[in-house]
């Protein structure tokens, strides 16, 4: 029973956060420190979600194939490499130190 009401109290706040967002006056929204926080925002959420799956299992650190896999793809990028190079290394070098330490 407590799941049920896990998922009433977070569709209610999903909710809630629309409705304050519908109710903020158009002006709010056109100040310049709004506009450049809500284009940061998204890749700053992504950055902390990508860190938290690729050095963390549970509550504990982890460093194993996929920070391995993870500099690899920021090395691709630092050669400005296109998307799909980028990713095809991360893959790379993840299956492959994943296929050698079993």
């Amino acid at each position: 029973m407590n799941i049920w009401i896990a998922v009433a109290v977070t569709a209610v706040g999903c909710y809630a956060v629309k409705l304050i967002g519908l109710l903020v006056p158009a002006g709010v929204l056109e100040r310049p420190v709004v506009r450049r926080l809500a284009a940061l925002l998204p890749v700053a959420l992504l950055a902390a979600l990508t860190a938290q799956q690729t050095f963390a299992e549970g509550t504990t650190p982890l460093l194993d194939a996929k920070a391995a896999g993870l500099a690899a793809a920021a090395v691709a990028l630092m050669l400005r490499a296109p998307f799909l190079v980028v990713v095809a290394a991360a893959v790379v070098v993840t299956a492959g130190l994943r296929a050698l330490t079993g």
